[in-house]
């Protein structure tokens, strides 16, 4: 297949950003952001309370927790979802506008406690340290002792690891991490499944489905080229173990399978990204993985992120995943 990108989109402007001689980029992009809303909180409207936290200073790195309000009222604890955020490694942060809306109303469809994880940001910090981020957020959850919420309000014996876009794909890289990583080291945490929203991978070769979007105005292959260039390690292609999962992680895809992980994979077909999201049900289903795919008709990249319809029927099926698997 032709691996030529668009010549008709600039994708420094659809991404609205400058790549400095230094290689850091200026985000002209001012994301509207919105504050936590803490116990404190008077607005008797608002299902969720919100917190933050910082992890790592060095790092400046910190998590936003979402805790339904009837949890205080309950004893029964609630699942956790550890979510990372999209934005191509490259945008966006916890506290924007659409990310923050989008996991205060999955922790009220879902009954769970989210902890909405920051990372950092290439170029700045290329590839895998949102990985390393991913992790350190991972094993700071099971210290309940920091945290009265996770401590009075969480069941830890199911946590689930859930992103979207290049979440999804830290979401991936995280799940094969701990899976190496020896279980006493998470305890009490126990990882149930993994929740891949329209994940974010690549490959030198062009799909079909790539193909048909060279020139989508939203998301089309150059805007992703650009994407990883900026977040890949220095000296590789595409076809690199964090871009293209293809033929790599076999051995860690295996301890997935006898940990009796599930992997929940969600897309739609008018994202430039469907064929390589099919290609990873298909490598994890080889594995023996159990899979659960949901891949809509049309749609496109980040839909349920903009569309709260879609995003409360997603919502729904991720309710069928998480709860029978207790």
């Amino acid at each position: 297949m032709s691996t030529d990108t668009s010549l008709t989109i600039d994708p420094f402007k659809n991404l609205q950003i400058t790549l400095n001689p230094d290689g850091t980029l200026t985000r002209h992009n001012n994301y509207a952001r919105t504050p936590a809303k803490p116990e404190d909180s008077s607005d008797s409207s608002t299902s969720v309370l919100s917190r933050d936290i910082l992890i790592n200073n060095s790092n400046k790195t910190w998590v936003r927790i979402y805790l339904p309000k009837q949890a205080l009222k309950s004893s029964e604890k609630l699942p956790v979802i550890l979510a990372f955020h999209g934005g191509g490694f490259i945008l966006f942060s916890p506290d924007e506008s659409m990310s923050h809306q989008f996991c205060s109303n999955m922790a009220t469809e879902l009954s769970v406690i989210i902890v909405s994880a920051s990372y950092r940001l290439a170029p700045e910090h290329r590839l895998p340290a949102a990985y390393d981020d991913a992790m350190e957020a991972l094993l700071w959850i099971k210290n309940t002792h920091d945290n009265d919420w996770l401590e009075n309000y969480a069941d830890l014996s199911k946590v689930f690891i859930m992103g979207g876009s290049a979440g999804g794909n830290i979401a991936y890289h995280l799940g094969l991490r701990a899976a190496d990583q020896q279980v006493d080291d998470l305890l009490p945490s126990k990882i149930r499944g993994l929740i891949l929203h329209q994940p974010f991978f690549g490959g030198v070769e062009r799909t079909e489905s790539e193909l048909r979007s060279m020139n989508n105005p939203g998301f089309p292959p150059c805007v992703s080229d650009l994407m990883w260039e900026l977040s890949l390690p220095i000296g590789v292609d595409r076809d690199h173990e964090y871009c293209n999962p293809i033929g790599h992680g076999s051995t860690s895809l295996e301890k997935i399978r006898r940990l009796g992980w599930k992997v929940f994979v969600g897309g739609c077909h008018g994202d430039q990204l469907i064929d390589r999201q099919i290609e990873l049900v298909k490598m994890m289903e080889k594995e023996e993985i159990q899979v659960v795919s949901r891949f809509l008709e049309g749609g496109f990249h980040g839909l349920e992120i903009f569309d709260p319809p879609k995003a409360k029927a997603m919502f729904v099926a991720l309710k069928d995943f998480i709860f029978p698997s207790m």
